[in-house]
């Protein structure tokens, strides 16, 4: 269980509300959604983190996503020093960029070429420039609650962070250009039918994440995955499948494995780099051939393919390749974590919907039986969660601090750390609604 110590922690929020914006470096972090103050973290092994107050969390941010095998998992550890030792970058191509090049292409036969880069943002803006200097179009279809990035286009209906802070989209993005982004209900066929229908010949791409999880884990219908692909194959647009999140976490191949998806351009990133900063998009290759410096398409990156990065990926990678009983044993802790959490509602008298893909979740604070669009999720009781994740943070859990975003779990998390989580959820379920 957490101590009551946070001196520290609140010494240095001090310091850094002078410092930086909120006194943090991404919004949610600010814990402006959930209340109390957020831990300060200074150190981390397999599914633990530690505050600077000496407090021990079980954790399940997992930096985002990207920390498939727990953190500092000795092997990747050891990559990532072997590169630094090397030289921190060049500034110039190096034989790790083929090496996790060649492996993220075996495990997503979509890559006939990629181009790395150092965020998911990056990778995002960069795929929709390519769609719209491919077909020679302006508009750009997403969905609502589905988060890639905060490029201008991007952030209109975008869930996650912004969802958090009650802002439809963001100040300093220009009219002209959120105009030229269509936002479609998340599974909704008969919208999306609509808008091909009205549109098609202007769409040059509708850009999805194939499972949602920046307006919490919401699963896509399969009938409207397979629209998806029809329509923009007959349009003449290009499917864009953000898989920064679900890329090597719901399966090898990620989502396009899982349900057996072929996208014209892909984005990766989180476990793609490791835990360092990587990412990348790619795709077909009479796509990507018109990228610079064989297209017209610009786009550069000062530190895209870094050494240190690309060793973190790439023994990432390798290890994923290497025991393929990996992803049976995360479906198990999900499983054991999911059916724990049911339970364990049931007996708080907790009305909640929990969904869960593979390694990542979310509990719904609802008496829905599935939420299946933002709609749905900006429903829920988000003041119920708050207090559930206060609760959970007491009793040494670290959830993610929003309703709005997925929980991950990682090859660290084991039995003893899912019947710790578990044995904390009554009380915190209970906490929910004890107003």
């Amino acid at each position: 269980m957490k101590s009551e110590s946070s001196h520290k922690s609140s010494r240095l929020r001090q310091q850094a509300e002078g410092l930086f914006p909120g006194g943090v470096n991404s919004p949610v972090r600010a814990f402006k959604a959930v209340g109390g103050e957020s831990p300060w973290l200074e150190r981390a092994s397999g599914a633990y983190v530690w505050d600077v107050d000496g407090n021990r969390y079980v954790d399940y941010v997992n930096s985002w996503g990207a920390l498939l095998l727990g953190h500092a998992e000795p092997r990747v550890v050891r990559a990532v020093q072997a590169a630094a030792a090397a030289g921190l970058g060049f500034g110039a191509s190096t034989p790790l960029e083929l090496e996790l090049g060649e492996a993220a292409r075996r495990a997503f036969p979509a890559l006939d070429m990629l181009r790395f880069v150092s965020s998911g943002t990056e990778a995002a803006m960069s795929a929709l420039r390519l769609a719209r200097g491919f077909t020679g179009r302006d508009q750009i279809v997403k969905f609502e609650g589905c988060y890639h990035g905060h490029a201008d286009s991007l952030l209109v209906e975008a869930g996650s962070g912004v969802a958090t802070l009650s802002l439809p989209g963001s100040a300093g993005v220009p009219e002209s250009v959120a105009r030229l982004t269509l936002a479609l209900p998340y599974n909704d066929r008969q919208a999306l039918a609509r808008v091909f229908a009205q549109q098609g010949s202007r769409i040059a791409g509708v850009i999805f994440e194939p499972v949602a999880g920046n307006m919490g884990c919401v699963l896509p219908d399969p009938d409207w995955l397979a629209d998806l692909r029809r329509l923009t194959r007959d349009a003449g647009a290009l499917l864009i499948v953000d898989e920064v999140m679900t890329g090597f976490r719901v399966a090898a191949g990620g989502a396009c494995q899982r349900y057996a998806l072929r996208p014209d351009l892909l984005v990766l990133g989180k476990i793609l780099g490791g835990g360092l900063p990587a990412a990348a998009y790619g795709g077909r290759r009479d796509v990507m051939q018109k990228v610079a410096p064989l297209g017209p398409v610009y786009q550069a990156g000062t530190l895209s393919g870094n050494p240190v990065a690309m060793a973190a990926g790439a023994a990432t990678l390798r290890i994923l390749a290497a025991e393929p009983d990996l992803y049976r044993r995360l479906e198990a802790a999900g499983q054991k974590l999911e059916t724990g959490l049911r339970e364990a509602a049931a007996r708080a008298g907790a009305p909640v919907c929990i969904q869960r893909v593979g390694a990542m979740l979310t509990v719904f604070f609802t008496s829905q039986p599935m939420v299946r669009d933002f709609a749905a999720a900006r429903a829920c009781d988000t003041a119920a969660f708050a207090r559930f994740h206060r609760q959970l943070l007491v009793q040494g859990v670290y959830w993610p601090p929003s309703q709005f975003e997925a929980a991950f779990i990682s090859t660290a998390h084991d039995d003893a750390e899912i019947e710790l989580t578990l044995r904390a959820a009554r009380p915190a379920l209970e906490a929910a609604y004890s107003v």
